[in-house]
């Protein structure tokens, strides 16, 4: 199973695939917080990828929160060739890449997800793989991409851990940070 198929698991899926420890948690939230095992940790037992759920004091909420984690330390964390996601664009990247409006054929196109749509992280493991492939140049992983360079640049700022994980890439070709 590669990491595309890992970010695009429902949440019973993903869950099905983890160790998940069930812990109390110190930290505000007054005596039902230290008394009550609220807080989840998960361990992908596949790529042993942790991330953890304390934030609030419903053991619910902070599962989701884990697997949301998750799913954002597998995508910023794990990396392999992008010719492994097989020839041109993965499906799921080519539907969040679209020509804007009344730009005419010849425009470039744009990279459009958002942090909150269910694809985001799985386009981002993609974007990220590019970038290692391009050796942390934005204008060779934008042009791989058919898309701007500020656009790519945009979507890699768009989230903090993401733009972490490209100026960890970048800084490891010897490239200035992006920002």
């Amino acid at each position: 199973m590669g990491l595309d198929d890992y970010l695009l698991l429902d949440d019973a899926a993903l869950l099905d695939q983890c160790d998940v420890h069930v812990y109390r948690s110190s930290g505000p939230g007054g005596q039902h917080r230290n008394k009550v095992s609220s807080a989840v940790r998960l361990r992908h037992k596949a790529t042993g990828v942790t991330a953890h759920g304390d934030d609030s004091r419903s053991q619910h909420d902070n599962k989701r929160m884990a697997l949301r984690r998750l799913r954002m330390n597998l995508a910023c964390s794990l990396r392999r060739p992008a010719i492994s996601w097989g020839a041109g664009l993965p499906p799921i990247v080519a539907e969040c890449i679209f020509t804007p409006r009344g730009r005419g054929e010849s425009a470039r196109q744009k990279l459009a997800v958002g942090v909150k749509d269910y694809r985001f992280w799985a386009v981002a493991a993609y974007v990220l793989d590019i970038l290692a492939d391009c050796q942390g140049r934005l204008s060779d992983s934008a042009a791989t991409l058919g898309i701007s360079t500020g656009n790519l640049a945009s979507f890699l700022e768009s989230d903090r851990h993401l733009l972490t994980a490209a100026q960890v890439i970048r800084k490891a070709h010897g490239h200035k940070p992006l920002v």
